[in-house]
């Protein structure tokens, strides 16, 4: 288990850890730096000028529920929480 090593990309700035809502960063050496990828877990993290994730993969988030259902859980889409609703992007167009 790695399922807590799990990160979000964070459509401001790098990703953001999904237990403690930490923004890291995939480190530059990793195949995946630049790449835009949208779910990773990661097996270490190195502070230098900014906190990297090594050793980086790409995951499907439903994973997640499948290995670690204790931890994590699906949604309701119906019951998303105001500052989440607040979060969400509107179109600038129609």
């Amino acid at each position: 288990g790695f399922f807590d090593h799990a990160a979000r990309k964070d459509p401001h700035e790098g990703y953001k850890t999904l237990i403690d809502n930490h923004t890291v960063y995939i480190h530059p050496s990793s195949s995946l730096f630049n790449h835009g990828v949208e779910w990773v877990v990661y097996h270490e993290l190195v502070m230098t000028s900014k906190e990297y994730m090594r050793e980086v993969l790409v995951i499907d988030p439903k994973w997640l529920v499948d290995v670690a259902p204790n931890f994590f859980k699906q949604g309701d889409p119906t019951q998303i929480s105001r500052k989440k609703r607040q979060e969400r992007l509107e179109p600038l167009h129609n």
